[in-house]
């Protein structure tokens, strides 16, 4: 057994102070161990937090800040070791988004969305007939995109000032020592690791006869050994020498298309922020590739003029008034939004204060609106993602978004590599009009072209009071993710909430098509009520996202908060 030594103790203690956990520093040499942990769902710092899918990469991410790193070491040590620990959407096989601001104010968007491979095509998903085969944009080799994870890791290390070898070795470890899982992670695997099996050409390290069960270990020696290329030879270690042959190897038995042309020549990019105001709060988040930012942009300043805080939580004022933002800017997402290196994305028009009220100039407070009279405005001009926020002592914040798309993305492990490819190819517009796997329709904007990035929801986001550092937040849910976000920003600054409780209590959703109301199980009886006699077609469903977040409190400490819906948990000092 192997434990991981970090110098300090993370979460000494817990106690309770008014529901709320609190975590007490109470002296040194505390080590990681992968084999016993604690998940902590909230917790205030008086330093550093991180907030993430798993104890275990929240820790490490905290312990190279206690160790001299910042927001951008423990943002990249978290993310590899959830490529480890979290094999369902924690990824070096896929892709994301990290938004940062530096303590200068510099502002920071890194895109490292996955591509289209060069012998992709438009109609690369259609039959002889026209007819979309969505199972080949969704499962096997075909689904799957350029993977961006590495590339973006390494242009991120540019803010960082521990070097990457420190940063990767707590994944290198746990990946070949392994760590234990818990009930809901060997449910996880459970459930689909006959799929795996039958989309991956060779053996891998998620199956068994047996069903896993709690407790038992899950041992990754192939990814240990692809996280050491990485390690020794840099993003080299993934985009060429033996990893690079391995997935163009992989490709070959199942008959993909990535080559090795197209992993030489992937680059993370840099994007410019979305930035807007809304109730005196300036929210930073993502541009396109995604389309969160312009979403949330949207929505919350759709309801700008409205009493939102007077109307009260969840009340039928409040709800109607949220879902019809929903419904409008979810509709522009289908027309106008794409890759801007290949689309031109009518940003500033689609934000604007005189586009937005034009926008919401039919809004009844009355009646349900109708998908099918609502269209995009006129313009002449994942559900397994996974989000984590980083707050350092400087007060660098970090919110990154990463996905492999589905879950476990296209259930592909690379032989001999130990890692899961991504089925974003689905995040393309495979036919106009043809829902994807999250039932999101598009157009022209995001057709499939060979090096463009395909469409996102991801929302990482930045919230500043007073030219400060105030939230650190985003959530994994595929098309839900930029209703998730905006409904926790709302119940922080209209209603006043703790970070926890905004996260935790239930959420709805609404993205034009299809024209329904999702509604979390546990959601207010009577609003769902209200909603269905006023005309809204709801459909109830399980969990919505599992959103991590960090808020700077007046006092400085860091109120850290970890989404009840899964095993998230907060690690800070």
């Amino acid at each position: 057994m192997r434990k991981y030594l970090i110098g300090f103790v993370l979460l000494g203690s817990i106690h309770q102070t008014n529901g709320q956990q609190i975590a007490s520093i109470v002296g040194p040499n505390k080590e990681i161990d992968p084999y016993h942990y604690t998940v902590v769902k909230r917790a205030e710092f008086k330093q550093a937090a991180v907030s993430s899918a798993h104890p275990l990469a929240s820790m490490v991410g905290a312990a190279m800040m206690k160790k001299g790193g910042n927001a951008f070491d423990a943002a990249i040590a978290t993310q590899l070791v959830l490529a480890v620990v979290f094999p369902n959407a924690g990824n070096i096989g896929g892709g994301g988004f990290l938004l940062a601001r530096k303590t200068n104010g510099e502002l920071i968007g890194i895109d490292y969305r996955e591509s289209a491979p060069e012998k992709g095509s438009r109609d690369m998903y259609l039959d002889k007939n026209g007819n979309a085969q969505l199972n080949l944009s969704q499962h096997g080799h075909l689904a799957s995109g350029i993977p961006g994870t590495i590339a973006g890791l390494f242009a991120s290390h540019a803010y960082a000032k521990l070097p990457f070898e420190v940063l990767i070795q707590p994944a290198i470890d746990i990946a070949a020592k392994g760590f234990v899982l818990t009930e809901k992670e060997a449910a996880s695997i459970n459930s689909i690791k006959d799929a795996i099996a039958r989309f991956s050409t060779q053996p891998t390290a998620f199956y068994r006869p047996n069903r896993w069960r709690v407790g038992d270990t899950l041992i990754q020696k192939e990814l240990a050994h692809t996280l050491e290329r990485i390690q020794k030879e840099g993003a080299l270690g993934f985009y060429g020498g033996k990893t690079a042959d391995l997935i163009v190897a992989e490709m070959e038995r199942g008959r993909g298309i990535i080559s090795h042309s197209d992993l030489k020549n992937y680059t993370a990019k840099l994007r410019e922020p979305i930035v807007f105001n809304y109730r005196g709060h300036e929210v930073v988040s993502f541009a396109p590739p995604s389309s969160g930012g312009i979403l949330l942009a949207q929505m919350m300043k759709m309801i700008e003029k409205y009493p939102v805080a007077k109307m009260g939580f969840q009340t039928i004022q409040s709800v109607q008034l949220m879902i019809e933002a929903e419904r409008r800017a979810f509709a522009d997402r289908a027309e106008h939004m794409g890759d801007p290196d290949f689309w031109k994305v009518p940003v500033k028009t689609m934000i604007s204060d005189a586009y937005l009220a034009q926008r919401m100039s039919d809004y009844s407070p009355d009646k349900a609106g109708n998908s099918k009279e609502v269209n995009a405005g006129v313009i002449k001009e994942s559900e397994e993602t996974t989000h984590f926020s980083v707050v350092d002592a400087a007060g660098n914040i970090v919110s990154v978004t990463t996905t492999l798309n589905g879950s476990y993305g296209s259930k592909v492990v690379v032989g001999g590599a130990g890692f899961l490819l991504n089925n974003e190819m689905d995040d393309f517009s495979v036919k106009p009009g043809v829902p994807n796997m999250f039932g999101a329709v598009g157009g022209e904007a995001n057709s499939i072209v060979p090096g463009k990035r395909m469409l996102s929801s991801m929302t990482p986001t930045l919230v500043l009071k007073n030219k400060k550092p105030y939230i650190v937040i985003g959530t994994p849910g595929g098309t839900t993710i930029p209703t998730s976000v905006y409904q926790a920003l709302v119940n922080i600054i209209d209603f006043n909430m703790k970070i926890g409780d905004a996260i935790d209590l239930p959420k709805f959703h609404h993205q034009w098509l299809p024209d329904e109301v999702l509604i979390e199980n546990n959601f207010n009886p009577k609003t769902k009520e209200s909603l269905q006699k006023m005309g809204y077609t709801l459909k109830d469903r399980g969990s919505i996202g599992r959103t991590d977040g960090i808020r700077i409190l007046p006092n400085k400490l860091r109120e850290a908060a970890a989404d009840r819906r899964g095993d998230d948990s907060v690690a800070g000092f």
